[in-house]
């Protein structure tokens, strides 16, 4: 129970990061790139200040960083800004952790730790469900902002993996968010003007203090308890709350087709997580 709890407290800071995001750059209250700069600086310095006060100093907190790591984080915070200028905050979270399920579950079959086969039947499911809602048609996301987010869901997969192997979680998180920063500062070559204002500012502090520095912490800390197709299953919760906040707090509307889809990605987990647990 305290793990399943530890679990749905990680997965709502995830969502909320996609709301938090849609906030900022649908109200036109910052650029993707200087959210994705605030966010990674704001996550960065509450992780560094963390790892300090847990150790009495402020040095030495580098050495757990990993290269695939830091550009996994990387490439998952500079695709999510910029893909979310286009997508509603539920559709860019079923987009991305469809697609983190898949890069895990390849992780997991090239380590030789291969899902049971209704793990596979789920993983399959869920698949369904997001080629539906990425198939053409009058509801369909815009096709750049989606491949965008399939970067950002390959590198969290990556991310993820790595972190399942970490002796230290909160130390190399604190790790990849300082070096993943020069990757945020040249992302701001790729827009012609910046544009900041205050509660944009404020949206992607809190986005990186709070739902991303200590969520991904949390994470870390979790994943080495799950199974690697759990914790790919488990995130698929994500874009179901993300679009409860994106409608509750941006207006957002429920899409026949990101209802359907959410359902087969439901029962794509509930059929996964019932394989782990008879096994």
């Amino acid at each position: 129970m305290h793990l399943f709890l530890l679990t749905v407290l990680t997965m709502i800071a995830f969502a909320a990061n996609s709301v938090l995001n849609r906030m900022g750059l649908a109200g036109g209250l910052i650029d993707p790139a200087g959210f994705a700069l605030v966010r990674v600086g704001s996550g960065a310095a509450v992780l560094t200040l963390l790892v300090a006060l847990r150790q009495g100093r402020l040095g030495g907190f580098l050495a757990p960083a990993k290269p695939w790591a830091v550009i996994g984080l990387a490439a998952y915070m500079l695709g999510f800004s910029f893909a979310y200028v286009a997508l509603d905050a539920g559709t860019g979270a079923l987009i991305l952790f469809g697609g983190v399920q898949i890069t895990m579950f390849a992780g997991a079959v090239l380590s030789g730790r291969a899902p049971v086969p209704f793990q596979w039947l789920g993983a399959g499911i869920a698949f369904g469900g997001l080629a539906y809602l990425l198939a053409p048609s009058a509801g369909a996301p815009d096709m750049v902002s989606a491949g965008l987010m399939g970067i950002a869901a390959v590198g969290w997969g990556i991310y993820s993996l790595i972190g399942q192997k970490t002796s230290d979680p909160l130390g190399a998180t604190a790790a990849n968010f300082v070096l993943a920063l020069p990757f945020a500062f040249a992302a701001l070559l790729l827009v012609p003007a910046l544009h900041f204002t205050y509660s944009g500012v404020l949206l992607a502090v809190l986005s990186g203090a709070v739902t991303s520095a200590l969520g991904y912490a949390l994470w870390y800390r979790v994943l080495p308890l799950l199974a690697t197709a759990t914790a790919a299953v488990a995130q698929l919760s994500v874009p179901v709350i993300a679009a409860l906040g994106g409608a509750v707090l941006l207006g957002e509307p429920f899409t026949l087709e990101f209802v359907i889809s959410s359902a087969l990605v439901l029962g794509g987990i509930g059929v996964s997580v019932l394989a782990v647990n008879r096994r």
